[in-house]
This record gives C-alpha cells, sequence and structure tokens, in this order.
C-alpha cells in the first residue's frame, strides 16, 4: 500500500522499504518518527488529510544535499562579481510502515522539522540564573 504525506513543504509518494530525503527533521539516527499529514492512502482521499493515517519512518543519518553555486555578474560598468554557495541540510529517512487508521495510538514521536519550536511539554525546563545582589558588589 502507498501513501502521499506532506512534509518540509513537498509531497512524497511513499510505500515500505522506501528511502527518502527530506527537509531536516528533529531527530537522531535510529529514532522512529511519525508523519500525520497524509494526503492519500491506497484509494482512500484525504480532504485535506486522511483522518488517523500515518506513515512511519526511521531516521538513517542527518546529511547535506549537492552544493548548489550561485553566481551573479552585473554587466557594463559595475564590475562586479559574486560567487555563493549553499548545502541544504536533510534527513535521510527509510519508511517503515504505513497505517490507514490509528495513528493517535502508536506512541511513536511526531516528525517535527528542525527550526519549528518545540511545545513546551516537550522542551527541557530552562533554568534562570540568580540575580546578584546590589550588597554583594
Amino acid at each position: 500500500m502507498f501513501a502521499v504525506l506532506k512534509t518540509g513543504g513537498k509531497q512524497y509518494k511513499v510505500q515500505a522499504g522506501d528511502v527518502l530525503r527530506v527537509e531536516k527533521l528533529n531527530a537522531a539516527a535510529g529514532d522512529t518518527v511519525q508523519f500525520n499529514d497524509v494526503l492519500m492512502v491506497g484509494s482512500t482521499l484525504g480532504a485535506p488529510l486522511v483522518a488517523g493515517a500515518c506513515v512511519q519512518a526511521t531516521v538513517i543519518e542527518q546529511i547535506k544535499a549537492d552544493k548548489v553555486i550561485t553566481y551573479v555578474k552585473r554587466r557594463r560598468k559595475h564590475s562586479s562579481q559574486r560567487t555563493r554557495g549553499h548545502r541544504q541540510q536533510l534527513t535521510l529517512l527509510r519508511v517503515t510502515d504505513v497505517l490507514d487508521k490509528g495513528a493517535d495510538k502508536t506512541g511513536v514521536k511526531t516528525a517535527v522539522g528542525a527550526r519549528t519550536k518545540v511545545e513546551a511539554a516537550d522542551a527541557p525546563a530552562k533554568t534562570k540564573k540568580p540575580a546578584k545582589d546590589a550588597a554583594e558588589a
């Protein structure tokens, strides 16, 4: 069975055993993550998402894409040139399971992008340093 999932602003058609390169996720190598934004499972089409469906995957490693080089040259009397390179950070995943029902009962953590803020319940509590007293100084 195949599914169409959405992550990182892109859509991917996957089935069990596929290897994907997606935008960087907050997960270490060996972690299992779950994608809940499933647009289609088999012949079931969501409106916009399929309720209760999920795709589970195992993180293989965090990688970087090939370097993309941008070269800009202005013409005529400006004589300026600029070369810039960029390597996008990606996460390499292996799809382990496609579920059409029971996504909330699996207990697997949801895949979260690396740049999104983590909810307060999941994030460790920050401790404040004690303020310096004026008398001690």
